[in-house]
């Protein structure tokens, strides 16, 4: 569970996100048309990098069918009468739907979708404006007055490994400290041995809990290194910062989790509904941190639970100091709240060593 695990799912994210981002996302199409015109739409569909069509519907309601059951992830819907309302000068409508439910299939087919749907908007418009007379240079200075040039900061390759993978690394192991602290303890307790720990430990429970969580600290500090040497050393991902700031981060985050599954441990100091709680509370973290929905868009009640966890404050350092290389003394108040994180056990430290000194097993 220390080595062999995150090494395991250290090489699974980084081979799994090898591509940068996801491509040819799975999705339908609903041509009704049937013409020239709506053909050469699905080719167009079919030619984007982001989707892939897979599944052809003969209406609306399969489609549907086909995206609650999970084969599609989108669909886009071409009705009738397209082809003639596009030539008469009519005003043909494109419609498209995207599973949203599942964020980042659903956000990249509605990318492709809406730029198909604008192309092919703009196609109609341009064909229109040259049939009235208008040149080709002149049609296209009208739909596009103004020429945009985009250049993304820190990421221009728009590269969602960059932004996801050290994310969720560093959550699968903060996942695994809070376990295997809960484990570390609550054995203990539940096989008897508790009372020999605090012996030897001469009744201090500070010194208990370091005596054993140090060692930990130590191997899980060195795992989490050794991810961002992979990730930022041989995988060029961007470290726009001094690597000693984000190598303490990871030293905070270890530490952080250790304290916060201790004091869970403290509160319950049952084996089973100890790692419940720290288990439950540590798959939470890919979704309330903000590693794949943004905070500032949650529900009030949702969104302060974000802050309660070890996790969000390294994500926030990694954004801060990693991705976009701003002065350190910006990012003091996250590494200060990974800091404050270490006094919570001190608030049941002699709850536990009285747990302790007399074991009882709940099953």
């Amino acid at each position: 569970m220390m080595l062999i695990v995150p090494i395991c799912f250290t090489f699974f994210f980084l081979n799994l996100m090898g591509e940068g981002l996801p491509l040819k996302i799975p999705v339908g199409v609903v041509d009704l048309d049937h013409t020239s015109l709506s053909r050469k739409v699905c080719r167009s569909l079919n030619a984007s990098e982001l989707i892939d069509i897979s599944a052809d519907a003969e209406s609306f309601h399969d489609a549907i069918e086909k995206v609650r059951s999970g084969e599609i992830y989108g669909f886009f819907y071409i009705p009738s009468d397209f082809q003639k309302k596009a030539i008469s000068g009519g005003t043909p409508t494109l419609s498209f739907y995207s599973n949203m439910a599942v964020f980042v299939p659903g956000s990249l087919s509605f990318k492709g979708f809406k730029t198909i749907a604008v192309l092919t908007s703009g196609g109609i418009v341009k064909t229109t404006l040259v049939g009235m007379g208008a040149d080709e240079d002149t049609a296209g200075e009208l739909l596009q007055p103004v020429v945009i040039r985009s250049h993304p900061l820190n990421n221009p390759w728009l590269n969602y490994a960059i932004y996801l993978s050290p994310s969720f690394i560093p959550c699968l192991l903060a996942l695994i400290v809070l376990l295997m602290t809960v484990f570390s303890i609550c054995q203990e307790n539940k096989t008897g041995t508790s009372v020999e720990w605090m012996r030897l430990a001469r009744g201090n429970m500070a010194v208990a809990l370091a005596g054993k969580l140090l060692p930990q600290t130590v191997i899980f500090t060195s795992v989490g290194v050794a991810m961002q040497a992979v990730m930022f050393r041989f995988l060029g991902f961007p470290l726009n910062c001094h690597p000693l700031n984000m190598i303490f981060a990871m030293l905070l985050l270890v530490m952080a989790c250790q304290a916060f599954a201790t004091f869970i441990t403290e509160m319950l100091p049952n084996l089973r509904m100890a790692m419940s709680i720290v288990s439950l509370t540590g798959i939470l973290c890919f979704s309330i941190a903000g590693f794949s929905f943004p905070v500032e868009k949650m529900y009030g009640g949702v969104a302060i639970f974000s802050y309660l966890v070890p996790i969000r404050y390294y994500f926030l350092i990694y954004i801060d100091q990693a991705l976009n290389g701003i002065p350190l003394y910006y990012s003091r108040f996250y590494y200060m709240a990974l800091l404050a994180f270490l006094l919570l056990p001190a608030l049941g430290l002699r709850r536990l060593a009285k747990r302790l000194e007399n074991p009882i097993y709940v099953p």
